[in-house]
């Protein structure tokens, strides 16, 4: 059993967890084991889900959900020695407005926010927006990684959306071959790492097979969402290294460093 497969057999609360280690580099070069991993909240672990996770050595903590995230969520569980880091990569308006579309909205409500095709081109477009406005919190991402805030753990509420970009910036920061960055990413929509989407007891339709394919766009993992963010870098800065220099300020050095933080040969 491979420890990736281990994790996935003692985490009960925490969904879509994995180590990125071993994707490869354009110079040859790859992501070293345990060293940077990404997963959905930690708010619903258990004990034994906690003791794994204190079992990894990590030292930071990122979780990108906001305000209106965490109250419906809760706050993450407290992990011995590890520095909780919140760096909020939505707001709070659009998650509050988000959640009482997926948990309370009717019918008609999601037959008119969500019609044919709309749900993916809302997800594409946020994620070309999260390349525009969030720089300086990719930047803060990166620079902490680069000073040494390793192991790190990303994520957000899902693990596949704003953990999800902000794990292919680090990779695209690394060298990482943009299509070992989306295999990965697609392994989000695997069924037992994806978001257990859960309906109000009142929500008219309940869980039906209408809403549930409704919903499946927002919550799915699509390649042309990262294709989209992929595509914004290059529109915006003409390709990955104007983006880390000019869009999110790292440094050459700080690229150096993040690079000896993370990656390994062979």
């Amino acid at each position: 059993m491979t420890q990736q497969q281990s994790a996935e057999s003692v985490l009960t609360g925490v969904r879509n967890f994995r180590d990125v280690g071993g994707l490869p580099t354009v110079d040859g070069l790859r992501v070293r084991d345990g060293r940077l991993y990404r997963s959905g909240h930690l708010a619903h672990a258990t004990e034994q889900d906690r003791a794994f996770l204190a079992g990894l050595g990590l030292r930071t903590v990122f979780d990108f959900r906001n305000s209106a995230d965490q109250a419906l969520e809760g706050p993450d569980v407290t992990l011995p020695g590890v520095r909780n880091v919140n760096i909020p990569l939505t707001d709070p308006s659009d998650s509050a407005d988000f959640w009482r579309l997926v948990r309370e909205g009717t019918l008609a409500q999601l037959r008119a926010a969500l019609p044919d095709g709309q749900g993916a081109a809302s997800m594409a477009a946020s994620y070309r927006e999260m390349v525009l406005t969030r720089t300086a919190e990719h930047g803060r991402v990166l620079r902490a990684l680069a000073a040494g805030e390793v192991p790190a753990l990303l994520h957000c509420s899902a693990g596949k959306d704003r953990a999800g970009l902000a794990v292919a910036v680090v990779l695209l920061a690394l060298g990482v071959e943009r299509d070992a960055i989306t295999a990965d990413y697609l392994k989000s929509g695997a069924p037992h790492r994806r978001y257990r989407v859960r309906r109000g007891p009142d929500a008219e339709g309940g869980p039906s097979p209408e809403v549930m394919e409704l919903l499946a766009p927002l919550f799915d993992a699509h390649e042309e969402y990262l294709r989209a963010a992929f595509g914004q870098i290059d529109h915006t800065w003409g390709g990955v290294d104007r983006y880390l220099a000019e869009g999110l300020g790292l440094t050459l050095a700080d690229r150096e460093r993040l690079r000896g933080h993370l990656l390994t040969r062979g």
